[in-house]
């Protein structure tokens, strides 16, 4: 039972899913504090109203609708960032060793590519003996 739980885990799309769901949720942190404390100061500005932090006091002082709080934006910079190194080396570097065990290569560079001089599509790889997008022969590497 806990085998089968352990293979479904390791699946490479649960994996992937997975972080990709992390990194959109530390970009909505990032958004999020963006639009929190450097948009909607700017906003509130034309609307009139001040508060102690880092960053301007864009109306009257002591209005916290008009502050501009590069300090809020920082920490959430921060925090996108530590948070993003967390999960690459407590859950990527981790999950590529496994699977190189297994023999398969996940998270990698592609290699060297080339031009189909029949279409033109500029994706391929260099040792692709036929071009995927219109099947034509490539010529052999020199």
């Amino acid at each position: 039972m806990l085998r089968g739980f352990k293979n479904f885990l390791m699946r490479g799309d649960v994996i992937v899913v997975a972080v990709g769901l992390i990194v959109a949720l530390a970009f909505s942190t990032l958004i999020k504090a963006f639009t929190d404390s450097v948009i909607n100061p700017i906003i509130a500005r034309a609307q009139g109203n001040a508060s102690p932090g880092l960053g301007w006091q864009l109306g009257r002082p002591g209005n916290t609708a008009t502050y501009l709080d590069i300090g809020a934006f920082i920490s959430a910079l921060i925090y996108f960032i530590v948070f993003m190194a967390v999960v690459y080396f407590l859950i990527v570097v981790p999950y590529k060793h496994v699977q190189s065990r297994r023999g398969v290569t996940v998270f990698e560079e592609d290699g060297p590519l080339k031009t189909c001089p029949a279409c033109l599509s500029k994706d391929l790889p260099e040792a692709a003996a036929k071009c995927r997008h219109c099947g034509s022969a490539q010529p052999a590497l020199v």
